[in-house]
């Protein structure tokens, strides 16, 4: 097995654990700072897509965190919304590391 194999494979374990986190954090099983510990710990993954990857999930995580602070929907930190476009984040990812394989 190649070393592009085996990057490729443990990337989409993280996706997919990833997937499973947002799922979580919609149950309230856990927190949107555990999510995002996480999602940064995702490093193979991150490094299999574009820099720009990796800018849009931070941001859409730091916002996360921040809504987090607040007991109610702020109208600028829906966490609904937050995570809808996390959820859009991992599909584009997912179709991204099936078009460059490595």
């Amino acid at each position: 097995m190649s070393h592009n194999t085996t990057a490729l494979q443990e990337s989409a374990r993280q996706l997919q654990q990833l997937r499973s986190g947002f799922e979580q954090l919609a149950h309230s099983q856990i927190s949107a700072s555990a999510l995002g510990q996480q999602a940064r710990a995702a490093t193979t993954l991150l490094e299999a897509l574009p820099p720009r990857y990796g800018e849009v999930l931070l941001n859409l995580l730091d916002r996360l965190e921040s809504s987090a602070l607040f007991t109610e929907e702020s109208c600028s930190f829906s966490q609904k919304d937050l995570l809808d476009n996390l959820h859009l984040w991992a599909d584009k990812a997912q179709t991204q590391l099936a078009a460059n394989p490595g």
